[in-house]
This record gives C-alpha cells, sequence and structure tokens, in this order.
C-alpha cells in the first residue's frame, strides 16, 4: 500500500510511537545523547554523529539497549554497571543515567510541544469511532505525554515502566506494540502503527499490524520504507482519514 490513507473500515485503532510522532522530542534525545557520548568517547571514537548514529543505533530502542547497540557498532566494550552508578560512570547504566539527567533537565527549562498534525489527525480518528494508543520505550512516556498536553487522546499508553514490569523485550521485538493492540482488544491486522524509528517499523512489521506508517520529518524515507512501512510521509498532516469504525451494538 502506497496512498498515505488510513481506511477505517479495515482499521479499527491506531497505535502512535512518541518520539518524533506525537511529541516533538527527538532532537532532544538526539543532544543529550551526543552530549553524554562525546564525553565518553573522547581519546576513544570519533564523536557521536548527531543524526546517523542517533536514527541507526539508539533511535527508537530501550535506552540501555541503545548504548549496548552504538558501543558495540564502534567496537567499544563498556561494562553493564548498576542502576546505582553514578551518572557518566563508563558503564552502560552510567551512561543512560547520565544521559536521563541531561534530557530531563531539557525538558524541564524548555516543556514538551505535541506536533499540530499528529494532535489534528488523533482528533479526527476519535471522532470517527477509532480506539488510540501511545507506545514509548523510555520508562518517561508518560510524563512526556502528559506534558505535552495530550494524554487525553488516548484510550491507553505502554511505556518503558510496563515494559521493565512485564519483562516485554525492546524494539525492533513487537512486543511494546502487540501489548498495546492487546489491551485495545483488537488484533494487529485491524490496528495500524505510526513510527519514526527504523526499529519501530521493523517491530510493526514483525507484528503483522494491518498498516505501518513512517514518518520521516528530516529524510531517511527509502530507509523505512525499506525496513517494512507501508506508507511514508514528512508530516501526518499529509494523511487522509477516511470512513467510519463500526460499533456492534447487542
Amino acid at each position: 500500500m502506497s496512498e498515505p490513507v488510513i481506511d477505517l473500515t479495515a482499521i479499527s485503532a491506531v497505535v502512535f510511537d512518541t518520539d518524533g510522532v506525537v511529541t516533538d522530542t527527538a532532537r532532544g534525545h538526539a543532544a543529550a545523547w551526543k552530549h553524554v557520548f562525546d564525553a565518553f568517547l573522547r581519546g576513544r571514537s570519533a564523536p557521536f554523529d548527531i543524526r546517523d548514529d542517533y536514527l541507526r543505533h539508539v533511535d527508537g530502542r530501550p535506552r540501555l539497549d541503545g548504548i549496548r547497540t552504538f558501543l558495540a557498532a564502534r567496537g567499544i566494550t563498556a561494562p553493564e554497571g548498576a542502576a546505582d552508578d553514578e551518572p557518566g560512570a563508563p558503564t552502560v547504566h552510567g551512561l543512560g543515567l547520565a544521559k536521563d539527567q541531561v534530557f530531563l533537565a531539557q525538558v524541564d527549562k524548555y516543556g514538551v510541544a505535541a506536533f499540530p498534525a499528529t494532535v489534528a489527525l488523533l482528533h479526527e480518528l476519535r471522532r470517527r469511532g477509532a480506539r488510540t494508543a501511545a507506545v514509548s520505550a523510555s520508562l518517561h512516556g508518560r510524563r512526556l505525554v502528559g506534558a505535552a498536553g495530550v494524554m487525553h487522546l488516548f484510550d491507553l499508553l505502554v511505556d518503558g515502566n510496563d515494559a521493565a514490569l512485564m519483562n516485554l523485550p525492546g524494539k525492533p521485538d513487537p512486543a511494546l506494540f502487540l501489548e498495546a493492540a492487546r489491551r485495545l482488544a483488537l488484533p494487529a491486522a485491524r490496528t495500524a502503527v505510526v513510527e519514526a524509528a527504523l526499529p519501530g517499523i521493523e517491530a510493526a512489521g514483525k507484528g503483522g499490524f494491518g498498516l505501518v506508517i513512517g514518518v520521516a520529518r528530516d529524510g531517511g524515507a527509502a530507509e523505512l520504507r525499506a525496513h517494512g512501512a507501508h506508507v511514508v510521509l514528512s508530516d501526518l498532516g499529509e494523511l487522509e482519514v477516511r470512513g467510519k469504525v463500526l460499533r456492534l451494538t447487542s
């Protein structure tokens, strides 16, 4: 499928990833990662590329998985450490805690914005009877969606805290998306996924979702298609909604 359309006679719910789809936080995440990784990489490797390294190795993955994946790509091994490491310690946990500090300081200072076209799409989907869910690999997913003022536009949210409690694997495994569909009481085949990160697109494909929509705000459309996106847009304002979800009555 290549036409930028959601047909609600075939799709009954839409699951939205948060970063770069609902909330304008992807740039903040990338900047925080660069700040932390560049300090760690000094004397070890070239600086972190805020676009390519972020998109290929970190974006869409749980925080610690992103660190492991990026360091492996550079041929660097770091000890795991523990959750009580000092932020910035040369361990997987220490780097993750430092990134958290930097990113949350940005959120506290600048707030969180939602993309206007996404907000408009959510209103339209709900007006036509579709159910909606938000998914985030982040432990702060609920906080960020709430700070953006759009929590009321979702029937439910599944984030990194749910993943930790339920021992769900991170993307590119489809577990988070499938858990959202389960809570919506809908099969994946009647559910669409909207995602901006390559591991998320791959996860939606593996999960058998009926429609996989990629958002390529800063390029990379071809890669999203190659990873399994049915439709790729630069902004969700390009997406047309057709039909209406029919509710069965007893």
